[in-house]
């Protein structure tokens, strides 16, 4: 079954609920982060928890799948080059879930790139207590991403 979310904003980012927010150090420079960002193909590289992801509506939208089987359909919200990539889920088949945003923010720093993620959510208590206690995890899974998709991009 599918869920429809609230529509939310870029605001949200800094409005949600519920914020898990994580800084990591990027050796590669802004532009070349905001493109592997911006290939939505190309996620599953470098992303281990996304097993197959596809952009849709010209690149305005993406399907996302996780591995373990959670879907998402989302609205592509900001595309900056080299600042900020951020995204909006509309529907997924994991439930509770009222309202997803992520903002990915990319800074120059000392020859490459601080990025920033925020996981901005809103959902009944008890996910928000799950979310938090996950809070660990997804930093680790951020970090992580960040790490790996450095070394892709200094291989070429």
């Amino acid at each position: 079954m599918t869920h429809r979310l609230r529509s939310v904003g870029l605001e949200y980012a800094e409005t949600a609920p519920l914020r898990l927010v994580f800084v990591a150090e990027a050796q590669a420079p802004p532009g070349a982060v905001f493109t592997a960002l911006a290939d939505t193909e190309g996620w599953p590289r470098w992303f281990r928890q996304v097993s197959a992801a596809r952009a849709t509506d010209g690149g305005e939208g993406r399907e996302i799948r996780l591995r373990g089987g959670v879907r998402f359909r989302e609205t592509v919200m900001a595309a900056e080059p080299a600042k900020r990539y951020a995204y909006r889920i509309d529907e997924t088949n994991a439930p509770g879930l009222r309202a997803l945003l992520e903002e990915w923010t990319l800074a120059p720093s000392g020859g490459g790139t601080m990025v920033r993620y925020v996981f901005a959510l809103d959902g009944p208590p008890p996910l928000r207590f799950a979310a938090r206690l996950a809070r660990p995890g997804v930093g680790r899974t951020f970090r992580e991403a960040v790490r790996t998709l450095d070394r892709l991009l200094a291989d070429g």
